[in-house]
């Protein structure tokens, strides 16, 4: 049969769209189910408790990861779930679904922007093996640019206009050349980091400003094991922290605008 007379006997534009109608939604049930290689299956708060969902698509068959560097076996999705810390807050209503409110310092029940994940208690590493992220006296081929301030030795101001330390030190990021954090010295002598986008160094008036937290609340922002680098776990507490600042710093930020 000539392929001129194919098109009088079916339909080439109706057949080419559902070949393209199933082929999307096989694209779709695939990516759905390669997203649930994490945080499945799920807790869901339901009215006789928790109970653990998975829905629909099923889960994917096990997939082993060989990670840079340590060369460890990751099995995702794997058989036990991570462990979760230890959850701070109430519901304020009691229905599945109510919103969580924190109980006892709100800064530090690690709920709404203060919330966190218990990820690996280990540096990020370089494509050299190295840590990463690492305060000057590490990284010791860094410097600031002369045109720039340089934030060490300035006072750290909170949101109430209050002193909170010292900068003590810088904190670059060795595969991409920036800086991450500052370490301050707190009242008491405590060294704390804070991350680099949540202040503003003012050069003209030499001081770094803080609108996430108090001048006082730089008193109980987490601590690091070791102060030569910092692991992925204390990353995500450290920026959760000043995260949590930006509605429990103060009593009147958690309330509404109007």
């Amino acid at each position: 049969m000539p392929a001129s007379a194919l098109a009088h006997y079916i339909d080439v534009a109706q057949i080419t769209i559902w070949v393209f109608w199933f082929f999307f939604f096989g694209l779709v049930l695939w990516i759905r189910r390669e997203d649930k290689r994490e945080g499945y299956p799920a807790e869901s708060l339901r009215v006789r408790g928790t109970k653990m969902m998975e829905g629909f698509p099923p889960l994917p068959k096990p997939k082993t990861f060989t990670l840079p560097h340590t060369g460890a076996k990751v099995v995702k999705p794997g058989p036990d779930k991570k462990p979760q810390y230890e959850l701070k807050a109430q519901p304020i209503a009691p229905f599945p679904g109510a919103p969580l409110a924190p109980v006892g310092n709100p800064m530090l029940a690690g709920v709404g922007p203060g919330a966190y994940a218990l990820r690996a208690d280990e540096p990020d590493l370089a494509h050299t093996g190295q840590p990463r992220i690492v305060p000057l006296r590490v990284a010791k081929h860094f410097t600031v640019v002369e045109r720039d301030p340089d934030p060490r030795g300035m006072p750290v101001i909170g949101c109430d206009g209050q002193q909170g330390g010292v900068i003590k030190e810088i904190w670059v990021d060795r595969s991409e050349p920036q800086i991450r954090y500052l370490q301050l010295e707190a009242k008491g002598g405590k060294q704390v980091l804070l991350p680099i986008t949540m202040c503003k160094v003012n050069g003209k008036k030499k001081q770094v400003v803080v609108d996430a937290i108090t001048g006082a609340q730089f008193a109980d922002a987490p601590t690091l094991k070791s102060y030569d680098q910092i692991t992925l776990a204390e990353e995500d507490r450290v920026v959760a922290y000043y995260g949590g600042g930006t509605l429990y710093a103060t009593p009147d930020r958690a309330e509404p605008f109007l």
